[in-house]
């Protein structure tokens, strides 16, 4: 199954180690949307999801994926990234159950 032909799922990720404590967005595909943070950084958390909506998970992974904050080995970017990898894998797993068969 092609990833453009999943349908539209809401996502919610629970971060780890991170200010943000949860992170909600929308997947068609492999292109995220809509995505918002719960606490964390006020600022930098209403622009991260603004730069990158409408980005491909492959996309949010390149140019996230490994970003660090302060001492900790993650930060909420990178925590994005980790959030749309695992969005786009349950919504492929959701499009192939035999109930999501048309």
């Amino acid at each position: 199954m092609e990833s453009a032909n999943l349908k539209k799922i809401e996502y919610n990720y629970k971060t780890k180690t991170t200010c943000s404590t949860n992170i909600k967005l929308d997947i068609e595909g492999n292109v995220v949307s809509n995505i918002k943070f719960t606490g964390g950084c006020n600022g930098n958390l209403k622009a991260i999801p603004r730069l990158v909506d409408g980005w491909t998970v492959e996309q949010i992974e390149e140019k996230c994926r490994g970003i660090t904050c302060g001492q900790r080995q993650t930060s909420c970017a990178d925590q994005l990234a980790c959030a749309v990898r695992e969005a786009y894998e349950y919504a492929k797993k959701q499009n192939t159950a035999p109930e999501a068969v048309s």
